[in-house]
């Protein structure tokens, strides 16, 4: 296959495959930045052109939608493009991609957030552990037990399993780093934005349906990761038979396949913003604990073992 592909292509593909490896050691060895973190100077802007753009009350939905669409435009479009721009710079064009990818990606962060819950549990320390959950998750913690806890840390490895580490692959090896910071930027925007609340529904429209967008290919292509490392059969049933009920498609596919793949049962009601919502139970099998957070945390890197191994037979078939 690779000698029917112009050279150019050939090591595109190679320097592509380096680039990935390089960033993952380097999250490997350092993970986050613990502080001046890009994501972080992000954020804050974001918060700003909320401000600027949110616009006053009374507004029609139409015309909160279309300040929500420019807000997202004007807080990512510039970076995609400046990334753009170093790509056309040599050398710098490597170093950037490499960076960006690291930067994008949080397979060390979010499991050492996940085993700092697990470990004060088996500590018996509830209370902390409502305290760190609330670092992963966005529903209200303040009455968890420890089955709660457990559960809701690892539909956070699942899900930003999905987010933070395959769908910036994905983009990556798609689109290069612009398509990694397309990707990051407008994931860190629905985290902000995305919510179904009376300030966000239509402002944050535009930033949850274009994550939904971005996220649509790689949530379905971490499913079938979690499936193939995990319990097949049942994660291919809770997939097909659970997955839909979820509120959000992609979310929906990842944690279903994952808590079948698991052979652990999770969702059910949870607290968001006040509001206690019923959430469909997803997988099927053993209530969670903090034994089983650990797991989840092994699990999540099988998956990433697996893609790195179609990422390197893929790049060698090409070259």
């Amino acid at each position: 296959m690779g000698s029917l592909l112009p050279q150019w292509v050939k090591l595109a593909a190679m320097i592509t495959v380096l680039h990935v490896m390089i960033a993952l050691f380097i999250d490997f060895l350092f993970g986050e930045p613990r502080r001046w973190h890009p994501l972080a100077g992000f954020g804050r802007l974001a918060a700003r052109l909320e401000v600027w753009l949110y616009g006053p009350g009374g507004l029609s939905r139409a015309a909160r939608r279309f300040r929500g669409l420019l807000a997202w435009g004007v807080a990512v479009l510039p970076f995609v493009a400046l990334t753009l721009y170093l790509g056309t710079i040599p050398y710098l064009d490597h170093l950037a991609a490499v960076l960006l990818l690291y930067l994008a990606i949080g397979r060390k962060s979010l499991a050492q957030h996940a085993r700092a819950v697990a470990r004060v549990l088996r500590q018996g320390d509830i209370a902390e552990a409502r305290r760190r959950v609330a670092m992963m998750i966005s529903r209200e913690t303040g009455k968890m037990d420890e089955t709660a806890v457990s559960r809701a840390a690892i539909e956070s490895v699942l899900e930003n399993g999905s987010d933070a580490i395959f769908a910036a692959l994905f983009w990556f090896l798609l689109l290069g780093a612009p398509g990694v910071v397309l990707y990051r930027l407008s994931n860190t925007l629905d985290a902000m934005w995305g919510y179904r609340t009376p300030r966000y529904r239509d402002f944050g429209w535009a930033a949850a349906r274009l994550d939904d967008a971005l996220n649509w290919i790689p949530a379905r292509l971490t499913a079938l990761a979690y499936a193939l490392v995990g319990n097949t059969r049942l994660a291919w049933r809770c997939w097909r038979t659970q997955a839909n009920q979820w509120e959000g498609e992609n979310p929906g596919a990842v944690i279903a396949t994952g808590a079948g793949a698991l052979q652990l049962s999770l969702g059910g009601p949870a607290v968001y913003h006040g509001m206690r919502k019923s959430r469909p139970w997803l997988g099927a099998g053993a209530p969670p604990s903090a034994a089983h957070i650990e797991q989840s945390v092994r699990f999540v890197q099988r998956a990433l073992w697996l893609w790195l191994g179609v990422i390197m037979i893929g790049g060698w078939m090409i070259a």
